[in-house]
């Protein structure tokens, strides 16, 4: 019905990316908007900014030769300003942070004894920060 009257709502904590004959033009805040669909305004999609978290399971081995699981959580969430950025550019995002995530431990945990790794999990942690901020 609401494609009808050309009003469309955007939910609280998520903003929409609205498109002219296909082409990006706006992001959209939480609210009531009108897009005149028999203008070439459509609706492309919803983008979450919550605050969402991701579990990354890794096995390496660490220096002396010793299979370690590294469990690693990620939490993370689009940026309201760059919500288009996050939208057009991301395909697979929990994947791409995963590869990121796995290139990391993969090329750290080796340089380390078993028991250095339980002492340098902050390094490690701020390793695999660094690179996601990229």
């Amino acid at each position: 019905m609401g494609n009808l009257f050309c009003c469309v709502q955007v939910d609280q904590s998520t903003v929409a990316i609205k498109e002219r004959f296909g082409r990006f033009e706006d992001v959209l805040e939480p609210g009531c908007h009108c897009l005149p669909w028999f203008l070439g305004s459509q609706l492309s999609g919803h983008l979450s900014l919550r605050l969402q978290q991701l579990d990354v399971r890794c096995e390496t081995k660490t220096k002396d030769n010793v299979f370690v699981n590294v469990v690693a959580s990620i939490q993370y969430r689009a940026l309201a300003d760059k919500a288009s950025d996050a939208f057009y550019k991301l395909s697979n995002t929990r994947s791409q942070i995963q590869a990121y995530v796995f290139d990391v431990i993969r090329a750290s945990v080796p340089k380390l004894n078993l028991d250095d790794v339980f002492e340098q999990k902050t390094e490690i942690a701020k390793a695999v920060e660094e690179e996601l901020e990229r």
